[in-house]
């Protein structure tokens, strides 16, 4: 009985391990597939849409109200109300903590807006194991006072020990991002864009994700994002939340982070460095 059982646990560990080494390729094989059913999809939403279209014609007010919920919920759900909403006039700070708050302050009376143009880099390394692990580059640019861009770079790497190969998988996301929310302490906000997977799979889709911070008093934040993308029907979501410790303009972090890309998912430790100018 207990040789039965300890070749149970041999074989259900060894299937586990040999699953866990093919997770790159199977997510490569999987965003590679085309999706029929999508196109049927599609067409059946497409003359859903045009039918829900004519008779929203028909119905001249209920189109108006319509049109008028979608206005008031991009303008104060989305962008926010920028006469009655104090915090959304703050001001970025050239570093976290530079002004004794976060990302964000607000100016002293008179003083006026001062225009900030802010890099933020941050580069993590990704360990799962020793056969599965990767590097996430960071970059958000901050060229406008209320709007800034962000790209993503993962690079995956998992060794085959048993074949004696390994497979590479490089993700992208390209965001225009806006803050929502400015406190001085804690800053919350949307992003918008496309993702793309390189390597043999070369396809691209639509991104959408959120994103905030929270800084203590003690020059130490707490950030979390999460990240939306479907590429040629299958899901492609990265989640990350980490701990950051900052002197003056640089920082360090650790964390975690969980990618779903199409089937497989995969989950790291991670360390990593950052800094701002």
């Amino acid at each position: 009985m207990k040789r039965y059982l300890l070749l149970l646990l041999s074989l259900t560990f060894t299937i586990s391990q040999v699953q866990a080494q093919h997770k790159i390729d199977q997510s490569k094989n999987d965003l590679k597939q085309k999706r029929q059913a999508a196109g049927k999809t599609g067409s059946a939403s497409s003359s859903s849409s045009s039918s829900s279209s004519s008779g929203n014609n028909d119905n001249p007010l209920l189109f108006e109200l319509f049109m008028y919920t979608l206005g008031a919920t991009f303008k104060y759900g989305i962008i926010g109300d920028y006469a009655n909403e104090d915090h959304l006039s703050n001001d970025l700070t050239e570093y976290p903590y530079y002004e004794g708050t976060g990302n964000y302050y607000n100016p002293k009376f008179g003083e006026g807006y001062l225009y900030v143009f802010r890099v933020d880099v941050k580069d993590k390394f990704l360990y799962h194991n020793n056969n599965l692990y990767g590097n996430h580059l960071d970059v958000k640019i901050h060229p406008f006072r209320h709007f800034y861009l962000t790209t993503d770079y993962y690079q995956l790497h998992e060794r085959q020990k048993a074949a004696g190969t390994s497979d590479n998988l490089s993700l992208f996301y390209f965001n225009f991002a806006y803050d929502r929310i400015r406190f001085e302490r804690f800053n919350l906000g949307w992003t918008l864009g496309a993702s793309y997977v390189g390597n043999d799979v070369k396809r691209g889709g639509f991104a959408y994700g959120l994103n905030a911070e929270y800084f203590l008093k003690k020059n130490i934040s707490f950030q979390g994002s999460a990240k939306w993308s479907v590429i040629n029907g299958e899901p492609v979501n990265a989640f990350e939340l980490e701990t950051r410790i900052h002197r003056k303009q640089f920082f360090i972090t650790l964390g975690y982070e969980h990618l779903k890309i199409a089937t497989p998912t995969y989950n790291f430790m991670t360390i990593g460095a950052g800094v701002y100018f």
